[in-house]
């Protein structure tokens, strides 16, 4: 694919949204709360397979934006695709940096800035925040998420999760978004270390709820890395070395309730039962 020439110097914020009426207006209401962006910016909501509210929560707020300069898109496709939404936020974006936000995720005012001003540089960059892992009070969800917090994906490097961007230079590293499930992961992967920067904003993103649905979306998680490795071998040399990680007993030692919950969580996800033909389910 040809990424639409960049006609402004500024950022292009491209959210993917499949049935997310209930969570899209808080995703919004941050991102307008952002602090100072250099240039200007773009919003692009691509409202994709929906059958609820999703395109009209997302006009309703494009005076908000409008009114700090800022302006908001929204396009509808039919499929319900996260890789067609992307494909398809991108052929309309004319930034020179490209957001990429989940509508589940909330920035700090701080977030967008940073990543504006680190990925104005003419060789390819990547970066992220610091994810802030929340939870409703669901106690195996509290549990797992605590631990969780130790593994060497979130003590090392730049998870990117939820949230991820990259400018130009970047993203013409590869044409269409491949048909995979881990889109984070294959973005990640297409950088090296060295070439992928945290800046110090946060970002709050929800944890899935309740023990089964933590399992099933947590299996396909697992899945979509294991395909990234089988069809893009030549991406895991990039990433992250995790030797100074501490050892899984020591963490458990130190947490021994959120180091069941996590084993526990981790044993059932080969459970045949919460295996699914949908490659995409969904906690919620």
């Amino acid at each position: 694919m040809a990424l639409a020439a960049a006609k402004f110097s500024g950022v292009s914020i491209l959210i993917p949204a499949h049935d997310e009426a209930d969570w899209l207006p808080a995703c919004l209401d941050a991102l307008c709360a952002s602090g100072p962006v250099s240039g200007p910016v773009e919003v692009i909501v691509v409202a994709n397979g929906c059958t609820d509210a999703t395109a009209e929560v997302a006009r309703r707020e494009a005076s908000a934006f409008k009114g700090r300069g800022w302006t908001l898109r929204v396009l509808e496709l039919t499929e319900g695709s996260k890789l067609s939404a992307w494909n398809a936020g991108e052929a309309a974006a004319r930034g020179e940096v490209l957001v990429y936000l989940d509508a589940d995720v909330l920035v700090s005012p701080p977030l967008l800035g940073q990543l504006a001003e680190v990925l104005v540089d003419a060789a390819p960059r990547y970066a992220s925040g610091v994810p802030r892992v929340t939870t409703m009070g669901d106690w195996v969800t509290r549990h797992y998420t605590r631990f969780w917090r130790t593994t060497s994906f979130m003590t090392h490097g730049v998870p990117g999760f939820g949230i991820f961007a990259m400018n130009r230079a970047g993203r013409a590293r590869w044409g269409d978004w491949p048909n995979i499930i881990s889109d984070d992961t294959f973005a990640r992967l297409n950088f090296r270390p060295e070439e992928r920067i945290a800046v110090a904003a946060t970002y709050d993103w929800p944890m899935i709820e309740g023990f089964a649905p933590l399992v099933r979306v947590r299996r396909r998680q697992d899945a979509g890395v294991a395909e990234v490795g089988r069809l893009f071998p030549e991406l895991m040399r990039n990433d992250d070395a995790h030797d100074d990680m501490r050892p899984f007993w020591r963490r458990v030692l130190s947490d021994p309730l959120g180091g069941i919950v996590f084993i526990a969580v981790r044993l059932t996800i080969h459970a045949p039962v919460f295996r699914s033909a949908n490659r995409w389910v969904r906690g919620r």
